[in-house]
């Protein structure tokens, strides 16, 4: 048996969490550069606030209604997502972690327990422990359990769901739609349509070999799991391959020094993660682009990559070549709307090859990487920083509803 655990209205649910006088109140959280509406909490819902929609549009209803808005506060979210995930790698054997706010449990050796026993106690645990309310699914395969986990946060006053018995299975099937399967997207959804498919039963009653042959093995692999025979497995996770930091600006850039300020702050952040997960990278990008939805105005696009000497994460050393690339790219006379950063070709320690005539890598360097990475952990990120990412930064997107730095809530 697979659980599968999503957090409810996640981000809303974190700035609830870290406000206990926000509880039972309408909340909503902004996108990038308070654009609009990518969280609302229950009672936000309620109010008929939808998703998407833009803030400016709204802001006489929200102050009518006292609406909490918030801008996105994505290290907060964050940590709070290690937090849940933390509480239920202590009630499971092993744990696949989906996204921020979902992941699957391998419930195997709790049936003696009871799996709606242990369901509600991973449900009350979370809540606990984080603040923050979860819905669980329990299924005898992963696609079964996002079924499963859909019914509970939508018809199950706790929460917590168990889907198992083959009537009771082909009754929530016959009531899912089959676009709300779990890896089926709009454009088979539609195929399939046409083809008298409406209902995940439907779906599960289509021959293995036709769908292998018009839809392929992955979409095998769906329908027999919606049969109830688990295909997926849960995944360990694994070091990603490439690192991306990017944001947009909160005003059009036109000069090269606050262009290097946002690229060497993007690039910082992406060299933590790299240290996080112990890589190092082959090479470093850089993209630039103006606003192309600002059709009246040049319009200007550059990506340009430089590749290292020797597998580094060292956040100096990946400044420098983030510098080099943007200058190979920039062009005077745009305003630049967006840049951002990949670090590319990522390897783990005892995957690194060194340049014969390169120098040879400075073990003191990882040291003061280790310390400047701790510092900022326990102090709060941007406490210890290299002076070329500036102190200004009017550039940086608006975020002008953020609640308060995490660093100043984490006191327990």
């Amino acid at each position: 048996m697979f659980a599968l655990v999503d957090c409810n209205s996640f981000y809303a649910s974190c700035e609830q969490a870290f406000n206990p006088a926000l509880q039972g109140k309408p909340v909503v959280v902004l996108s990038n550069n308070d654009g609009c509406v990518i969280a609302r909490s229950p009672e936000a819902k309620a109010l008929g606030i939808g998703m998407a929609e833009p803030y400016y549009k709204m802001i006489p209803f929200c102050q009518k209604h006292k609406v909490a808005v918030f801008s996105s506060n994505y290290e907060l979210y964050g940590d709070m997502s290690g937090r849940v995930m933390n509480v239920l790698a202590n009630l499971t054997t092993a744990l696949e972690v989906y996204s921020i706010d979902e992941a699957f449990l391998d419930l195997s050796g709790f049936d003696l327990l009871g799996f709606d026993r242990h369901a509600l106690e991973i449900a009350q645990t979370v809540k606990k422990h984080t603040g923050i309310p979860v819905s669980v699914g329990v299924a005898p395969t992963k696609t079964l359990a996002k079924v499963a986990n859909e019914y509970a946060k939508k018809h199950m006053k706790h929460g917590v769901f168990v889907l198992r018995g083959a009537c009771t299975i082909d009754e929530h099937l016959k009531i899912t739609p089959v676009g709300d399967v779990w890896g089926i997207g709009h454009r088979t959804e539609h195929k399939l349509k046409l083809l008298g498919i409406n209902t995940a039963w439907d779906f599960a009653q289509m021959d293995v070999r036709l769908v292998r042959q018009q839809f392929g093995i992955v979409y095998e692999r769906t329908l027999r799991e919606l049969q109830g025979n688990p295909c997926l497995s849960l995944e360990d996770m694994q070091p990603k391959k490439n690192i991306c930091s990017s944001r947009s600006f909160s005003r059009p850039v036109t000069a090269l020094s606050e262009l290097e300020e946002a690229v060497a702050l993007y690039m910082s952040r992406a060299a933590e993660k790299l240290r996080a997960q112990g890589s190092y990278a082959l090479g470093i990008m850089v993209f630039i682009h103006t606003n192309r939805f600002r059709v009246k105005e040049p319009q200007y696009s550059a990506v340009k990559v430089v590749e290292l000497s020797n597998p580094s994460n060292d956040t100096s050393a990946l400044i420098a070549a983030a510098k080099t690339a943007l200058q190979r790219g920039f062009r005077q006379g745009f305003q630049y709307q967006k840049a951002g950063v990949v670090l590319l070709d990522l390897v783990q320690a005892d995957e690194r090859q060194f340049d014969l005539f390169a120098p040879s890598p400075d073990n003191r360097r990882e040291k003061l990487m280790a310390v400047m990475d701790k510092l900022n952990r326990n102090y709060g990120r941007h406490q210890v920083f290299f002076g070329t990412v500036g102190l200004k930064q009017d550039w940086q997107m608006r975020c002008d509803r953020r609640s308060c730095d995490l660093k100043q809530k984490m006191r327990f």
